[in-house]
């Protein structure tokens, strides 16, 4: 069997992230059993949920141990199959963890097409942060046609396709971003609405330029200060769909909780928290509409990508301070 190797979870990190955190590990790649495939991944995903999944906190999901391999999804080509359903030479995608070859069992595995998408496309706006941007908008969020969205993080995987979608689906876009480069990303090539560079500008002020009839609905990625100043600009009966709050995730202490919901009692603004897995249902009809729009350069996007399985914990702090522009992915081999 070929030589597997992996990054485990060494300690639990405290604040932001620090390399030391990882261990490269190498050992031969296990035989797959009944119904199981052996995968050789490509590229393999860097997402900020990760960081609460190594925290230990409880959550929606279980903590990585330590000495276990970091959780994530991954896109590759099957070269062993014991699995009905899925056969040697098939690429395909699923949660195959930070590693080179990987187990899976075949009905946890999804076929996707390189001919139609390059692979690591099936790790950003064809994959996981596609469909959150999707049914976080259309179905959390409600948007209508002529509405104003305005959503954070826009430069990054989940918040480049949010703006997108909502422009597909008649409405302006507003994004918030980090950075000169990603608001020209964003309002150039993506043709968000507006752009306002948080590091930059008031982002009160600026919204008030940019939406000057207020916020219809908000897609929150980052949560912090830059949400506090959305607040104040959300409609009567505006929608906040919840979707991340990168900026807490490597808090130490606990921070400041909201201040500003009398605006939702006000204006009766509507906010809820969602994760992609309660629209798993809906995922078919989602990824083919998508992948018509991707085809046809409707919604564009754009990749950071870092090589080889060993660099993979930097990339997962650089993505956690705002380093990439669009998706971070990691490439392990050739498909």
């Amino acid at each position: 069997m070929p030589i597997n190797r992996r990054i485990v979870l060494a300690e639990r990190p405290v604040g932001m992230p620090k390399p030391s955190d990882f261990r490269l590990e190498e050992a031969p790649a296990a035989e797959p059993g009944p119904g199981e495939c052996l995968v050789r991944a490509a590229y393999m995903s860097v997402d900020p949920y990760m960081r609460g999944r190594i925290s230990g906190r409880k959550s929606y999901a279980a903590s990585v141990q330590i000495g276990q391999t970091i959780v994530g999804g991954a896109v590759g080509k099957v070269i062993a199959s014991n699995a009905p359903s899925v056969a040697v030479g098939d690429y395909v995608t699923g949660n195959l963890g930070w590693q080179e070859y990987a187990i899976a069992s075949g009905a946890e595995l999804r076929r996707v097409d390189p001919a139609m998408a390059p692979l690591s496309a099936y790790l950003g706006v064809l994959g996981m942060p596609g469909l959150t941007a999707y049914h976080g908008l259309l179905k959390v969020a409600g948007v209508s046609p002529g509405e104003t969205v305005c959503v954070s993080g826009a430069a990054g995987a989940v918040g480049s396709a949010v703006g997108q979608i909502a422009r597909l689906n008649g409405c302006r876009a507003v994004g918030i971003a980090g950075g000169p480069e990603k608001c020209a990303w964003i309002s150039g090539e993506l043709e968000f609405d507006a752009a306002i560079d948080y590091k930059a500008q008031d982002v009160s002020n600026a919204l008030r330029v940019a939406a000057p009839d207020g916020v219809d609905a908000y897609f929150d990625n980052v949560g912090g200060p830059v949400t506090d100043a959305v607040f104040p600009h959300l409609n009567v009966n505006s929608r906040v769909a919840i979707c991340g709050q990168i900026s807490q995730y490597n808090a130490v202490d606990a921070p400041v909780g909201p201040r500003l919901l009398w605006h939702f009692i006000v204006k009766r603004i509507r906010a809820q928290g969602f994760l992609v897995f309660d629209f798993t249902d809906h995922h078919d009809e989602a990824l083919a509409e998508m992948a018509g729009w991707v085809t046809q350069g409707k919604l564009k996007y754009r990749e950071t990508i870092a090589e080889g399985i060993e660099n993979a914990p930097a990339a997962f702090i650089g993505m956690l301070g705002g380093a990439n522009i669009g998706k971070q992915v990691v490439k392990l081999s050739d498909a």
